[in-house]
C-alpha cells in the first residue's frame, strides 16, 4: 500500500477490486480546500478509461505489472498467438483482451504484453503502425480545391479517412490512439 500521492504514470493499482493501469496523474490544490490527486485510469479487464480523485493520503495498492516485447504470430480460433523472441514461447491472448488492437495487428509486428501475476492482462500498441492500402477508390479530378479525404481499406480489415493521392498498395502510417491518416510510410 502507498499513497495515492505517490503513484506515477504507468503504474498499475487495484481500485474496486480491479487492476487498472494508470494513464495520466495530477496533483491537484484547489484554493482553500484540501489538495487531492486526480488519475485517469483504464481497466485492464473492460479496457475502459476513467478519472478518478483520491485525497493526497489515502491508500491505493500497487500491483507488479510487468512488460514484455513479443510479436503477433497468427490468430487461432478466437485467440491471438503472440510469441516471446526470447524465449520462443507461444502466448495465447484472448480476442477480449486483444481488443481494437485487433486492427493494428499484423504478423510479426512487436508489441508489449503487460502481465499480472504471469497472466496476460493486456496489449499495448506503438503510438503509430505502417499498414498497405489493399482497397481505394480513385480520386475524381476538381476535387482538390479543398482538404478532401476518401475511404481506404487498409490489409488488416481497418477503414480509415485517406487524402485522394493514396493509391492501392501504398504503405502508409496509422496513428494507433486515434485510428486516423498520419502520412505515407
Amino acid at each position: 500500500m502507498t499513497n495515492a500521492s505517490d503513484v506515477s504514470k504507468g503504474q498499475a493499482i487495484r481500485h474496486h477490486g480491479a487492476v487498472c493501469l494508470v494513464l495520466e496523474t495530477q496533483h491537484r490544490t484547489p484554493g482553500n480546500l484540501r489538495a487531492f490527486v486526480q488519475m485517469t485510469l483504464r481497466n485492464l479487464k473492460t479496457g475502459r478509461s476513467s478519472v478518478e480523485r483520491f485525497g493526497s493520503s489515502d491508500k491505493v495498492e500497487l500491483v507488479n505489472v510487468t512488460r514484455r516485447k513479443c510479436e503477433y504470430s497468427y490468430r487461432e480460433g478466437k485467440d491471438y498467438v503472440f510469441m516471446d523472441p526470447d524465449s520462443y514461447e507461444s502466448i495465447p491472448v484472448p480476442e477480449e483482451l486483444v481488443g481494437k488492437a485487433k486492427d493494428f495487428l499484423t504478423e510479426n509486428q512487436t508489441v508489449d504484453l503487460l502481465f499480472t501475476d504471469e497472466t496476460v492482462a493486456a496489449v499495448e500498441l506503438p503510438p503509430t503502425v505502417t499498414l498497405k492500402v489493399i482497397r481505394s477508390p480513385e480520386g475524381v479530378r476538381g476535387d482538390s480545391a479543398t482538404n478532401v479525404m476518401k475511404v481506404a481499406e487498409l490489409e488488416t480489415g481497418l477503414s480509415v479517412q485517406v487524402p485522394l493521392f493514396i493509391k492501392e498498395g501504398e504503405r502508409i502510417k496509422i496513428s494507433t490512439t486515434e485510428g486516423k491518416y498520419l502520412s505515407r510510410a
